[in-house]
């Protein structure tokens, strides 16, 4: 089990996602369990605010990920069986995702399913809580950085090709927001573990990055990981 976090923006999730394609391993965005919360929340007129009425309807609906090799994403990701894998990354659900992800119930309500996904073994998992919380046993655990301007930029190039209308400043504060907040909340906050390998891809293109993070993993003791003549990585 290979765990990844990082702030948004960072290229986790592009990184985590080739580098399971390059290794035939599983890839699982842990985000995708708080962004289906948030999503049904706002669907069904629930303040994300509302803890307790978001942390309910958690617990209440069966969440699942089931894999989709060669589709991006690589997954279907079900609400109760119903596929909702298309409205996870819309901009109201950015806008509150953080807040449901500070849920201490919302995360006690999804992490049972988080860790299932995991048990099926050569799993690669993204968040911002992996190896501190979800897996705090994983094989190998990767923290995967970027300054905050490279990030913006990332994520404005992302809304351009989705389509959708939003300039550079307004994601640049909004990353810096969640940045704070996911730093700071109480609950399996955002953190570098000193057991995990840093790697930051700010001057990196996503090639160069996963290139970076295979490296890291044929370098260390993982199961089943891939020959390698490299000289160890270092945390």
């Amino acid at each position: 089990m290979i765990a990844i976090d990082g702030p948004a923006g960072s290229g986790k999730s592009s990184v985590s996602l080739a580098l399971a394609r390059r290794l035939g391993y599983l890839f699982v965005d842990t985000g995708a369990f708080y962004r289906a919360v948030t999503w049904l929340a706002l669907q069904r007129e629930i303040d994300p605010h509302a803890s307790d009425q978001v942390a309910a309807l958690a617990r209440q609906t069966h969440l699942d990920m089931h894999p989709r090799p060669n589709a991006d994403p690589p997954y279907r990701f079900l609400a109760d069986g119903r596929d909702i894998t298309a409205h996870l990354h819309t901009p109201e659900v950015d806008a509150y995702v953080s807040v449901v992800a500070a849920n201490a119930d919302v995360r006690t309500a999804v992490l049972e399913a988080q860790r299932q996904l995991a048990r099926r073994g050569r799993v690669i998992m993204a968040g911002r809580d992996i190896g501190s919380v979800v897996l705090p046993d994983a094989d190998l655990k990767i923290y995967i950085d970027a300054n905050l301007e490279e990030r913006a930029r990332r994520r404005y190039r992302q809304r351009l090709a989705e389509g959708v209308a939003e300039d550079l400043e307004s994601i640049r504060k909004g990353l810096l927001a969640r940045d704070r907040l996911d730093s700071s909340r109480d609950v399996a906050p955002l953190t570098r573990l000193p057991d995990a390998v840093y790697l930051d891809t700010s001057n990196m293109n996503l090639q160069e990055a996963v290139e970076a993070a295979y490296r890291i993993v044929t370098t260390r003791d993982c199961p089943d990981s891939p020959p390698s003549d490299r000289p160890n990585a270092r945390p």
